[in-house]
């Protein structure tokens, strides 16, 4: 599953009011708020294609064609270490979330920062947590998700790399569903398509999680 990172089509969605709506779900409490994504019929096709990239079980050991890439990702590794140190304190869990969270990311062509600032909103970086609506873990995953592409068990949705493919695939359908829109496919992955609110709480904590690489500065 090789997909090209899509671009934001409706970034304008940032100014005024709506992004003083974001502001208020910067560094959300201990709660979950989001992930009640609506269960739609899927095709057989897509079915089968979703059902394939959640059960492809490659560990998360990212390849690089080149020294100097893998050289960038340890910088990027480190730097996110520390970023994220306040809210996991486990350095051991904290690597191994953020190499987990780097390879689901890239292999459903999805932006790491992205992916990390969707995380914050959703659960504020907690792997046990659910929300009001029953969504699962980091990404928040409804467990319908299980019976429709996997094996029924939502119980695996605490379960770290298995709800980060769910989530990174989930979103990387919605993605292809809306033709590569950001502002629509967060709106559909919360289920409050066409509202300002959660894609705007998404793109205000992306920022925290950007990173350039100053070593060649």
């Amino acid at each position: 599953m090789s997909l090209p990172a899509a671009g934001l089509s409706r970034r304008r969605c940032l100014g005024g009011a709506a992004a003083a709506g974001a502001l208020s779900l910067l560094a959300l409490p201990q709660r979950a708020t989001a992930g009640a994504q609506i269960e739609e019929p899927l095709i057989d096709s897509v079915r089968t294609a979703l059902s394939s990239a959640i059960h492809n079980k490659a560990p998360p050991v990212p390849q690089f064609a080149s020294t100097e890439a893998r050289l960038a990702y340890l910088r990027w590794l480190g730097e996110m270490s520390q970023r994220l140190k306040k809210k996991v304190a486990d350095a051991s869990t904290r690597i191994e979330f953020l190499q987990t969270v780097w390879y689901e990311s890239k292999r459903s062509g999805l932006d790491v920062s992205l992916v990390l600032g969707l995380i914050q909103v959703e659960s504020n970086f907690r792997k046990f947590a659910v929300s009001s609506a029953g969504a699962r873990g980091y990404m928040q995953v409804m467990p319908f998700w299980t019976r429709v592409i996997g094996d029924g068990d939502a119980a695996k949705l605490f379960h770290m790399q298995t709800n980060l493919r769910f989530g990174c695939v989930i979103l990387r359908h919605y993605l292809d569903r809306e033709r590569g829109d950001l502002y629509m496919t967060l709106g559909r992955y919360n289920g409050s398509r066409g509202k300002a609110p959660y894609p705007n709480a998404v793109f205000a904590n992306q920022r925290l999680w950007m990173f350039t690489d100053r070593s060649d500065a």
